[in-house]
């Protein structure tokens, strides 16, 4: 018997040190923190003739709780968790918090009924922080030997290594999961760019703006897919870095141009280039932001029009009435009173004139601050058109009114004022943009849920081309710009009025005898 124990001895250091060995390769290979944990685990527990054991891991803030378990009845780890979450913090956890845990565990070992009778832990140190304990349970009775805790502390060393090393690949992985999830959901065009200009990675908002799919961008160079047709503003990646940028001023460079896309159309953009700096101070990477600018193109135009028509609006009636108050004025005439009155009359609907240039600009500023108010009750609305109408034939002689209602039309509720809004507006364009004259028809139909007021004249029409932009604020198209006085808004409030009553406002495309505007108001006896 005694001849085979110096046989058994190596065959244990063999075997301790096979399980060194696999743990050693489990650092290097496995990066996956549960199946590192649990691999972990399992070979101490065989190491030293352990039959149960678990991994605790210390949280980033406060508490522990355990990660893993080999050979433990669920319940008892759900039962061990509150115990666990609430470990007293310290600065020195390994010898205060290890030792709470070691303490708390021997107890649970020692008058447990399920035939654990001892146990043993060591934490997991990496670089004087403690990351965690290893804790493996037996059914025998006595402390471990010497050269089991020397047998754990290299494998808990070891173990410890390993398990910093899958928790920072994790948080890495996260971390790029963050970075992934962040670049694909940004609104702006993203191109991550090498130092020599190669596209390392372009995200969905590219692709759109671009109108390629990554596989097509990503591996070629910057100045292959990015082509300008024309620099407005900066200048030119590689001319900035010619320049020195970015090593001479670490700030964003911003490009402004129209960028070809797609090979064919242009497109305004607006590119900020960040450069990315290494540890070392040396340049890694250049983020590209790319941003559709056509809007602010748009909204430049829209700001130049409105001042230039507004500013024509406004001068005219002003030197019109400016004209007539001082003619009116000089006292080296004498007017008849005829003249006097046509003079004042003038005054009065310029006067008119510029209230309701006032008003609808005061409007349009309500609407876009979401202050538009509606102030809806009961309207007759043939009684309203013919209260309109009535003023409308003392200013034109060229037009005839055509009202045509049917019977017992349902009465509607709405903003009678804003309505009125909405009929002057429509009837006032259908007299300017039909200066040869003609029939002027207002027409109602009654829906089982609405009414349909249209307004339909015998001009010229609207284009099919202005169609979808005429009740867009500020637009006038080319025609109506250089025949005839207006700011764009009309439309666009009437269009904002009607919408606030429920209802909708459109331009009847099939019209063929001069342009027809339609609109809708729900049935006040509709419930």
């Amino acid at each position: 018997m005694f001849d085979k124990i110096p046989k058994m001895l190596p065959d244990l250091r063999v075997r301790q040190r096979d399980y060194l060995l696999e743990i050693a390769q489990a650092i290097t290979q496995e990066l996956n923190l549960d199946n590192l944990l649990k691999r972990i685990l399992q070979l101490t527990a065989d190491l030293i003739s352990g039959q149960a054991g678990l991994v605790a891991l210390r949280g980033e803030d406060r508490g522990w709780k355990v990660a893993v378990s080999h050979g433990i009845n669920p319940d008892f780890i759900k039962h061990l968790t509150p115990f666990l979450a609430e470990v007293p913090d310290h600065e020195d956890p390994n010898r205060f918090e290890i030792a709470y845990i070691n303490k708390l565990l021997q107890q649970i070992a020692g008058r447990s009924s399920w035939g654990m009778l001892s146990g043993v832990g060591l934490p997991l140190i990496v670089h004087n922080n403690v990351i965690g304990l290893i804790f493996i349970f037996r059914n025998t009775r006595g402390s471990f030997s010497l050269n089991d805790r020397k047998l754990l502390q290299s494998f808990a060393d070891q173990a410890a290594i390993a398990v910093n090393n899958a928790k920072l690949y994790t948080q890495l992985s996260n971390e790029k999961q963050r970075m992934d999830a962040m670049l694909d959901s940004v609104a702006d065009g993203i191109l991550i760019l090498s130092v020599d200009h190669v596209i390392e990675r372009a995200n969905p908002a590219f692709e759109s703006l671009y109108g390629k799919h990554s596989e097509e961008i990503v591996g070629k160079r910057y100045e292959e897919v990015v082509v300008f047709s024309r620099i407005d503003h900066g200048d030119r990646l590689a001319i900035a870095e010619a320049g020195g940028w970015p090593q001479s001023a670490k700030s964003t460079l911003y490009v402004e141009g129209e960028m070809i896309r797609n090979g064919e159309t242009g497109i305004p953009v607006g590119i900020t280039f960040a450069p990315l700096f290494s540890s070392e101070n040396n340049l890694r990477n250049i983020i590209a932001s790319f941003r559709d600018i056509s809007h602010f193109r748009k909204a430049e135009e829209i700001k130049s029009t409105f001042v230039s028509v507004v500013s024509h609006e406004l001068k005219t009636p002003v030197a019109l009435i400016k004209g007539y108050v001082s003619t009116l004025r000089r006292g080296d005439a004498n007017w008849d009173r005829d003249i006097v009155e046509d003079s004042l009359a003038i005054i009065e609907d310029e006067a008119d004139r510029l209230a309701e240039l006032i008003n609808n600009l005061l409007d349009a500023t309500r609407l876009e601050a979401g202050e538009f108010a509606i102030n809806a009750a009961d309207v007759s609305m043939p009684t309203l058109v013919n209260r309109v109408v009535k003023r409308f034939k003392t200013q034109t002689k060229k037009h005839k009114f055509i009202i045509d209602f049917p019977e017992n039309c349902p009465i509607v509720l709405i903003d009678e004022g804003r309505i009125t809004q909405v009929l002057d507006n429509l009837i006032s364009n259908a007299i300017k943009y039909s200066p040869e004259g003609g029939e002027i028809r207002i027409k109602g139909e009654v829906a089982p849920d609405k009414i349909i007021v249209s307004v339909e004249d015998q001009g010229p029409g609207i284009p099919i081309g202005d169609i979808p932009h005429i009740f867009d604020r500020f637009f006038r198209s080319e025609d109506a710009a250089k025949n005839t006085a207006g700011t764009g808004l009309g439309l666009y409030l009437a269009r904002a009025i009607v919408e606030a009553h429920d209802g909708a406002i459109w331009i009847d495309p099939r019209s063929t005898n001069g342009a027809c505007v339609l609109f809708s108001l729900p049935r006040a006896d509709i419930s």
